[in-house]
């Protein structure tokens, strides 16, 4: 069994509400970046949910390029935003919510093999997996990189909502 750690710190000083922090991280990524309270939009820095939600999209976004990758369809791209969402409950305030919301361009790839693979990284992912909260997802191929998988040509054609006749014959009889 592989296994690593990763390690960050933080400082807080001053009550929940009107106190603040810093938080830094080994890679330099984050170096003494304030954080507060998450509803207090008037001061900067970030705050826990923000950065789970960074977390989460980032490590989602990777699952996905795995997932897609060995199903055969490397990712050209792929844009996920993570909505966290907070709720004062008797227990305190607790994250109830994450929606993904998701953007891939895979060349080549049909639109049910890139839904299967969006549903198997958001079963896959270690931040969905370690949270405690209800995860919902739109996944969605941007334009450029969908390929249709087209029916056969029927030889049939609309004669007005809801009606469908067979090409080449009228409903009298006579030929198209």
């Amino acid at each position: 069994m592989k296994l690593y750690t990763q390690n960050a710190s933080a400082v807080w000083r001053g009550g929940h509400r009107r106190g603040g922090g810093v938080i830094t991280t080994p890679s330099a990524a984050l170096q003494r970046e304030a954080y507060t309270f998450g509803r207090d939009l008037a001061r900067s820095g970030t705050s826990p949910p923000e950065l789970i939600a960074a977390a989460h999209a980032g490590s989602f976004s990777m699952t996905l390029a795995n997932e897609l990758g060995e199903a055969g369809y490397p990712p050209r791209q792929i844009d996920t935003t993570a909505t966290v969402t907070m709720e004062d409950i008797a227990a305190g305030w607790t994250m109830t919510q994450i929606h993904l919301d998701v953007i891939a361009t895979v060349p080549k790839v049909a639109q049910c093999d890139f839904v299967d693979a969006a549903l198997r990284a958001k079963a896959n992912c270690p931040i969905s997996r370690s949270l405690n909260a209800n995860i919902s997802m739109r996944a969605r191929l941007s334009q450029c990189g969908a390929t249709a998988r087209l029916l056969p040509q029927r030889n049939w054609s609309t004669a007005g909502p809801g009606i469908l006749r067979k090409k080449g014959i009228r409903g009298n009889g006579a030929k198209n």
